[in-house]
């Protein structure tokens, strides 16, 4: 049974941590969110394909959230001693791969290639695929100004509340190879609980995979990344608050019109209604665990009508 997934970074990598426990890892295709990758010290870094790859391989730091566990941080702090752009942190071992991807991409490497590649060095079995391999990226307007993604959410720790959302690049990109392929080989699409505006969105606005998705043949389930109307981690309550009007299972799914069948969000919203179309599926979608993860995942394919 192929599946295939739409996924931002850390909600959406715990997410696929789970499925990967109840579905063949071959099975799986993810399309990942590229318009929050951004330069660092001269290197390309992919935040939510990394997030995405060191979740599945065993290497994130779960404690903190983000990057490679038993990590450490000599170079940047070497950086910092000598006036360097420090404020996006990469740890010792994160450079490594930024530094292989980096000089990939400058050898004429497109960006699916080098995350295949990478992938397949560091042991995934599923299939990684960028959006696209073009520049998209993501930019917040704010009653303080516009800011690139990175910049709202890391340097300005996203306190700012936001006005609107752009994905710079977006019209002109076309999807990677693969990625429509993926979407027309599989038996159930998933959008995995990720925020609707800076992690799902730029994926949609990549001319044809809104299309391709609005035109499936087969089931098509989201998982909210809300539990009672708060996230989990991040901003996307607030987002959704300022952007669609408010924080229910119905606000999330509007983000998804013509593109799912399904939403699965927690008990904590049973009593909310979705939009005419949308099937509403309950469970417990809080990812204490691991094992919390997998029952999610199988749930959310239950919901598609294929049980894990």
């Amino acid at each position: 049974m192929n599946v295939t997934v739409l996924s931002g970074g850390v909600g959406g990598a715990r997410f696929l941590r789970g499925l990967l426990g109840v579905v063949d890892a071959a099975d799986v295709t993810i399309v990942g969110n590229v318009a929050d990758d951004l330069q660092v010290l001269g290197l390309h870094v992919s935040p939510d394909l990394d997030s995405i790859l060191y979740t599945l391989t065993g290497r994130s730091d779960d404690e903190r959230g983000w990057g490679r566990a038993d990590e450490s941080w000599r170079a940047l702090e070497t950086v910092g001693e000598l006036g360097g752009d420090d404020w996006f942190r990469l740890g010792d071992r994160d450079l490594g791969l930024h530094l292989v991807r980096t000089e990939l991409l400058r050898a004429g490497v497109p960006l699916h290639e080098a995350t295949l590649r990478l992938a397949r060095a560091l042991g995934l079995d599923a299939r990684l695929l960028p959006a696209t391999d073009d520049p998209v990226r993501t930019f917040l307007e704010t009653p303080a100004g516009t800011f690139p993604f990175q910049t709202w959410f890391v340097a300005r720790g996203h306190r700012d509340e936001v006005d609107a959302v752009h994905y710079a690049g977006a019209p002109d990109a076309a999807p990677a190879p693969g990625v429509l392929e993926a979407i027309a080989a599989a038996a159930v699409i998933l959008v995995a609980p990720s925020n609707p505006y800076v992690s799902i969105q730029p994926i949609l606005a990549v001319p044809g995979i809104r299309d391709a998705l609005e035109h499936r043949a087969v089931p098509c389930v989201a998982v909210s990344p809300l539990v009672g109307g708060r996230a989990v981690k991040g901003p996307a309550d607030r987002m959704l608050r300022r952007l669609a009007g408010g924080t229910t299972p119905a606000h999330v799914a509007s983000c998804y019109e013509g593109i799912v069948d399904a939403l699965v969000f927690d008990r904590a919203d049973a009593s909310a209604e979705l939009p005419r179309g949308v099937r509403p599926v309950v469970t417990e979608t809080l990812m204490t665990d691991v094992g919390a993860a997998r029952r999610l995942a199988a749930a959310t394919l239950d919901a598609a009508g294929a049980p894990a």
